[in-house]
């Protein structure tokens, strides 16, 4: 059984690499298996789709490609609009693969790969109803998915560029999605006096400005800041630079770090603000607490 499985995994695996498609097809509970397995494939980088076996023999036999693999599910083996499809799946497809519960079926016989989902008797009462069998089949279409994206290598990256809707999709954000540029990043230079540092912070509401040199994170203020600069100074504090209170050492984050790990990181540090800086220290944007929970990411 594990030479058969690795066997399937590098036919899928070279279909991929020649730009062919995994068409999976099942009839009955076995079709239902099959479009989930199907669904499985394509979310986790193997292009994928789900052929009707009796519609195929009404037309739908054109989404069959030459270089497709097939993936075929059939707990008898027998099933007689799979087994019309034979002829066309030899002539056009790559490979054949199939799910069964009887190695010595018909269908079993004439696959490249045949995998067993045999079940020594089905979950329901008069063990007759696809439950068991069908269980079977997903865990063994799932696995095969899952085999096949880790041999090429797919990644959260991959993975989040697929699922960029729902709940998924928002955990799955980047910070750079989120983050405020341009004009909207508030600026200053180390030499800018508090009242224009004040004014900046005021104007662009996010209760912070960077300052930078030169297009590079020189250091930060905060609203904070500014508060213990009051205490300490008085209104003398606004006799000093922007250079001469700020923070040197600020929180920051890269722009394709995950947005939920920024949010997390904020709130762990009690920041409401993140710099968005590249590896040289180049201010990118800046991403701030209110604009990820609006996402609800968690």
């Amino acid at each position: 059984m594990a030479a058969d499985f690795e066997r399937a995994v590098e036919r899928v695996l070279a279909c991929g690499e020649s730009r062919g498609r995994v068409v999976v097809t099942g009839m009955g509970k076995s079709g239902i298996i099959a479009q989930k397995i199907a669904a499985t494939l394509s979310s986790t980088g193997s292009p994928a789709l789900f052929l009707h076996p009796a519609e195929a023999a009404h037309g739908d036999l054109g989404m069959l490609a030459r270089g497709d693999v097939v993936i075929a599910l059939s707990a008898s083996g027998e099933t007689e609009e799979i087994l019309r499809l034979m002829p066309v799946i030899r002539r056009v497809g790559e490979a054949l693969i199939s799910f069964v519960c009887s190695m010595q079926s018909t269908l079993a016989q004439a696959s490249d790969v045949a995998l067993d989902c045999s079940v020594e008797q089905e979950a329901c009462g008069i063990g007759l109803a696809p439950t068991a069998s069908t269980t079977a089949m997903l865990a063994l279409g799932d696995a095969l998915a899952i085999a096949v994206s880790l041999r090429r290598g797919f990644r959260t990256e991959d993975f989040a560029e697929l699922h960029p809707g729902g709940k998924l999709g928002k955990r799955l954000l980047r910070v750079h999605q989120k983050m405020r540029t341009g004009d909207a990043v508030p600026k200053v230079q180390p030499e800018t006096a508090m009242k224009d540092v004040i004014y900046e912070m005021s104007r662009k509401k996010l209760g912070v400005t960077t300052v930078e040199r030169e297009g590079r994170l020189a250091g930060i203020i905060s609203d904070g800041d500014l508060r213990r600069l009051l205490d300490l100074d008085g209104p003398e504090c606004l006799k000093k630079t922007a250079g001469e209170v700020m923070n040197r050492e600020p929180k920051t984050i890269a722009a394709d770090e995950l947005a939920v790990r920024a949010l997390h990181f904020m709130e762990e540090k009690k920041i409401t603000s993140l710099v968005v800086v590249d590896a040289e220290r180049r201010i990118e944007g800046i991403v701030h607490l209110h604009d990820l929970w609006e996402t609800e990411l968690i």
